[in-house]
């Protein structure tokens, strides 16, 4: 009797577990990028970057990044690194010194994050009460963000917001039910934003 009791109960864990990881009704959902975007961290300009080569320290610097992204390398000149990872920057600057040093061994470290308290922000704009720019914090949605606005206006058409993400390369939109999140309770749109997230609520079209 028992056993046959359970049956049921498992039935509707298994049909909530669905339910729960079943996308919205309103388009593709962005992937919970916020613990990448932090580990690979992107340098930007004013950032305080360290290149060390082994067994060679007369190539070693520790420079500022440029406003055009880029920074001054012994013998390579100069190496793009804005948008960059570390890695990324390290890979570079191996392949250019590899005409004048044997088997050059690079490290790119960040010594000052000066440019990260900018791009780790999230945005809202549009028909809120107040546009912010406001710091990310790990586990944000995007009800967070647009309570932090103030709310929408009057003149809101928050069933058309739209969430935009770039990688660096390309952004991608994701459409936000934003009224369905208000008024309903459905978080089925409440996504999780990452750093440099742009929130966007347009105004009703008349």
């Amino acid at each position: 009797m028992h056993k046959i009791a359970l049956i049921p109960a498992v039935l509707l864990a298994l049909l909530l577990a669905a339910c729960a990881s079943t996308p919205g009704t309103s388009g593709a959902r962005p992937p919970d990028e916020a613990p990448a975007a932090v580990e690979q961290y992107r340098i930007g300009v004013d950032d305080i970057v360290q290149v060390t080569v082994w067994r060679n320290p007369d190539l070693g610097i520790t420079v500022p990044v440029r406003p055009d992204g880029k920074i001054s390398v012994p013998l390579v000149g100069d190496v793009p690194a804005g948008g960059l990872t570390p890695d990324e920057v390290a890979a570079d600057i191996t392949t250019r010194l590899a005409a004048y040093v044997r088997d050059p061994q690079v490290a790119v470290i960040l010594t000052d994050l000066r440019s990260h308290e900018y791009l780790s922000r999230v945005r809202v704009t549009g028909a809120v009460r107040q546009p912010v720019s406001i710091p990310y914090r790990q586990g944000m949605t995007v009800l967070d963000a647009v309570l932090a606005a103030g709310g929408v206006t009057e003149f809101a058409s928050p069933s058309r917001s739209e969430l935009y993400r770039s990688n660096g390369e390309n952004t991608r939109r994701y459409a936000v039910k934003l009224d369905r999140i208000l008024d309903r309770g459905d978080l089925s749109t409440n996504f999780k934003v990452a750093p440099g997230d742009v929130i966007t609520v347009p105004e009703r079209i008349l």
